[in-house]
């Protein structure tokens, strides 16, 4: 097990994460990389990480979900959805090398942000209509579908969530909010899961996760004080984290 002092620098590490993460997503190509450097193992680090994404994603949520960013109607309809497909996603990964999709995802999360910055306006303004039958047979697919990606690798997750959100007419502001509240319920159905594995190191996950809430604050309240301009170029660096995260491992 590793010496209590890898805390000195996976707190701040960790609020970085936070901060990321309630902006633009990916969160996790920092915390997981950290977990791994401090020592854990493949299992404990990633059941640890979940641990630790539970008190980022709810800081966030709680935040967006005050400031009324957040669709309920929609995210209601989304969550079983996304849920089922984080489900399916990780019962695939004993019958499928996740190593196998790595480039592909990568050069297909490379491809949105190239989209969202060549469009200026993308994003930028707020045009969503409502649950309307086009707006539903978007997001009810999508939502399974980034569900099973998020069970099978991850990395990413809020990120194509956040442009989902985008497609339909959200502002990059409210996608985030979104992103936020979904990315919580599959962060806590997985959680709860990996709980009953005993695999989580709780020395390590809950003070780096009071650091990732505290982080998730700080950030929350950053996007919606500069607004969906400052989201999108966020989010276009992230898009760059991530894709560099499923490239070198």
């Amino acid at each position: 097990m590793p010496h209590p002092a890898v805390l000195l620098w996976g707190l701040p590490l960790a609020f970085l994460a936070g901060f990321i993460d309630a902006v633009a997503g990916g969160g996790g190509t920092i915390t997981l990389p950290t977990l791994f450097l401090m020592g854990l193992s493949p299992a404990h680090a990633v059941a640890t990480n979940k641990l630790l994404a539970i008190f980022g994603s709810g800081s966030a949520t709680w935040q967006y979900g005050r400031a009324g960013h957040i669709d309920r109607p929609l995210v209601l309809r989304l969550i079983p959805l996304a849920l089922i497909g984080s489900a399916l996603g990780a019962y695939l990964v004993h019958f499928v090398d996740p190593n196998v999709f790595r480039t592909l995802v990568a050069v297909v999360i490379l491809g949105v942000g190239a989209l969202v910055i060549v469009n200026r306006r993308f994003g930028l303004e707020d045009r969503y209509a409502g649950l309307t039958p086009k707006v539903l047979a978007a997001t009810l697919p999508g939502a399974l579908f980034i569900g099973v990606y998020d069970g099978l690798l991850g990395p990413g997750t809020g990120t194509f969530l956040m442009f989902l959100f985008a497609l339909v007419g959200f502002n990059l502001l409210r996608a985030s909010g979104n992103a936020r509240a979904i990315n919580f319920a599959t962060n806590l159905g997985a959680f709860l899961f990996f709980l009953l594995g005993g695999q989580m190191v709780f020395w390590i996950g809950l003070p780096m996760g009071l650091a990732n809430a505290a982080g998730a604050y700080v950030g929350a309240h950053m996007a919606m004080l500069r607004g969906s301009a400052f989201v999108k170029w966020m989010y276009a660096g992230i898009v760059l984290l991530v894709a560099a995260r499923l490239l070198i491992r």
